[in-house]
């Protein structure tokens, strides 16, 4: 505490002052350490910041279990890209859902929502957009993440593992430019098999870095007794960054007219999934017929409750799936986001994409 305090020239005060450590995954002792402030120095407020790519794979060194409190952070939100750019007051009326206020600006919404599939929600590619730094220099910013992440690859996970890794990473854009999404090990090399793969793929969800939404042979609670273990897909953490990997045009993103029906609607999902991962005790899968028929974009349960959710890049509201699902599940009630204004149906409520994370946590409307 002392030495601390004398090279940041700040007097540290107990239960005053919070000590923030960064990088905690480069000392491999780091973390271990923390116990000792919770038995020996209670009274100092600690908190920590790393990369779980490290935090998680230091061999040898003991886990504090008990003395510390962990805690999960995802990149922005939509909501909160509002926020950060002082957009209180819109923010506000999607938490309240408060559709009559958010219909009449839609058009702003959109063009904000534009801005979020750009900049994504990572801080420093968020923050250099509202300080106005160029497009290119926020580009820059998100590529340079993904290349921390690849060195890491190499960093910390086990040698024979890496090309592994780097391949299921580097394949995700191609295998979400698919129709149906499906992960499939075929794309990766000829001859690809599961067992060569799935310890890489646990190892990119363990670290955060990939969200892996698994199938349901049913659309019923609970939804874990039907899960199948052998289909899933595979997407990125952040639009922003998937945006860097498929190198999309910025002019495409914020004005261009087609981004919201180009890319096979992949943008579109990536954004609803990075939303609803924020949400606490929320179960995400997909659904899809053995034949692949008839699929389901999400089915969540929350609360208690089944929802069947299809996202719609445009304004296109057919939803010939989703109908037959919740016509043969009556007891269902289906979601739908779009990029057309809400609108309640006694099978369907359609959400406008901006207001994804509100549908869960925001006020009950009395629409």
């Amino acid at each position: 505490i002392r030495n601390i305090s004398a090279m940041t020239n700040v007097d540290i005060r107990p239960h005053e002052t919070l000590i923030i450590l960064d990088e905690i995954q480069s000392i491999s002792k780091g973390l271990p350490a923390l116990k000792y402030f919770c038995e020996d120095a209670p009274e100092y407020d600690v908190a920590v910041a790393g990369s779980l790519l490290g935090i998680q794979l230091h061999r040898g060194e003991s886990f504090p279990v008990g003395k510390v409190d962990m805690l999960k952070l995802f990149p922005l939100t939509f909501g909160e890209f509002l926020m950060a750019k002082g957009e209180n007051i819109k923010k506000e009326a999607l938490d309240n859902q408060d559709y009559e206020s958010i219909d009449a600006i839609a058009p702003l919404y959109v063009d904000l929502l534009r801005q979020y599939y750009f900049t994504g929600g990572m801080p420093a590619a968020v923050s250099a957009f509202i300080e106005g730094q160029p497009l290119s220099a926020i580009r820059q910013i998100q590529q340079g993440i993904l290349s921390d992440y690849q060195r890491d690859f190499s960093k910390h996970a086990p040698g024979n593992e890496v090309p592994r890794i780097n391949l299921v990473w580097n394949s995700i854009p191609s295998q979400l430019g698919k129709e149906n999404r499906k992960f499939i090990y075929g794309l990766l090399k000829k001859g690809a098999r599961a067992k060569d793969y799935e310890l890489a793929i646990q190892w990119l969800v363990d670290c955060g870095l990939v969200y892996k939404i698994p199938r349901v042979s049913k659309v019923a609670m609970p939804l874990r007794f039907y899960e199948d273990f052998s289909a899933f897909k595979l997407f990125t953490l952040d639009v922003g960054l998937f945006g860097a990997m498929v190198n999309a045009p910025a002019n495409e993103i914020l004005i261009g007219s087609d981004i919201f029906s180009e890319y096979k609607g992949t943008f579109t999902e990536l954004y609803v999934l990075q939303q609803m991962e924020t949400i606490n005790d929320l179960d995400i899968y997909y659904y899809s017929t053995d034949d692949s028929r008839t699929e389901i974009d999400f089915v969540v349960q929350h609360e208690g409750k089944v929802t069947p959710i299809e996202v719609k890049a445009e304004e296109n509201l057919r939803s010939k799936s989703l109908r037959q699902i919740v016509t043969n599940n009556p007891s269902l009630h289906g979601l739908r986001f779009s990029m057309s204004n809400y609108r309640h149906e006694d099978w369907l409520d359609n959400v406008p994409l901006y207001g994804v994370e509100a549908r869960f946590i925001g006020k009950k409307s009395n629409c």
